[in-house]
């Protein structure tokens, strides 16, 4: 147990917000109203790794968010063997920022944590989503008023793992890394980059990846109350 913890910092996509379900529902509508006839699962194959991809060059300042809602969607549709003008795209990335929010499935077990852990401690959000569009998932889904503080890497100017942003996190909930844990799924940015910080983490991990035996991680949301 962290008996010193009284901060806990939650990224949002992949950790409590479920976003490989709310995107599959968003891609349905824009398949219909685009009349793309394939089969959304068969789109989320090839999607789902170009995706995590440019939000890896995203992070690192390569690409920039036009490039990114654009490339992702061109070259998973080249990969499955389509094309579409680049206005066509275009249109399609914007739609697919209007649709995400539509659908608020969450995490299983999100709920319940959360509900476990706002009496006890103060709960905050970092996030590299981009702002407007993480802002509605929160509001919408109804998890919203558990946060003290919310830290945007739009408003932060940079995104996990760069240090700023948990500066720029730890300054607005007047926390202290010596007394905060940080939670989320990607190793890199969430879990690394906050420890650099002097955070303690838990990594939620949810990609099922091979992660070295000295950082705690979970399989299951609620197994986080073993925790703290």
């Amino acid at each position: 147990m962290n008996s010193n913890i009284e901060h806990v910092f939650f990224d949002l996509d992949h950790t409590l917000w479920d976003f490989d379900k709310n995107s599959s529902l968003a891609f349905k509508l824009i398949f219909d109203k685009f009349n793309v006839n394939l089969e959304i699962g068969h789109f989320l194959e090839k999607y789902q790794p170009i995706n995590l991809k440019y939000w890896k060059l995203y992070r690192e300042e390569k690409v920039s968010k036009e490039e990114l809602r654009r490339q992702r969607l061109t070259e998973a549709f080249s990969a499955l063997n389509l094309q579409f003008s680049i206005s066509v795209v275009d249109e399609m990335s914007d739609d697919y920022i209007s649709f995400l929010p539509l659908n608020n499935h969450l995490i299983d077990g999100a709920t319940e944590l959360l509900e476990y852990l706002s009496p006890k401690y103060d709960l905050h959000i970092i996030t590299n989503g981009f702002r407007d569009v993480q802002y509605k998932k929160l509001l919408n889904s109804g998890i919203k008023h558990y946060f003290k503080t919310i830290t945007n890497s739009e408003e932060a100017g940079v995104k996990k793992p760069n240090p700023i942003i948990f500066e720029h996190a730890i300054t607005s909930s007047g926390a202290k890394t010596t007394n905060s844990m940080m939670i989320g799924d990607n190793y890199e940015a969430d879990i690394l980059g906050a420890e650099a910080l002097g955070f303690k983490t838990i990594c939620f991990n949810y990609h099922k990846e091979k992660l070295p035996k000295r950082n705690i991680q979970v399989s299951e949301l609620i197994h986080i109350k073993n925790h703290l």
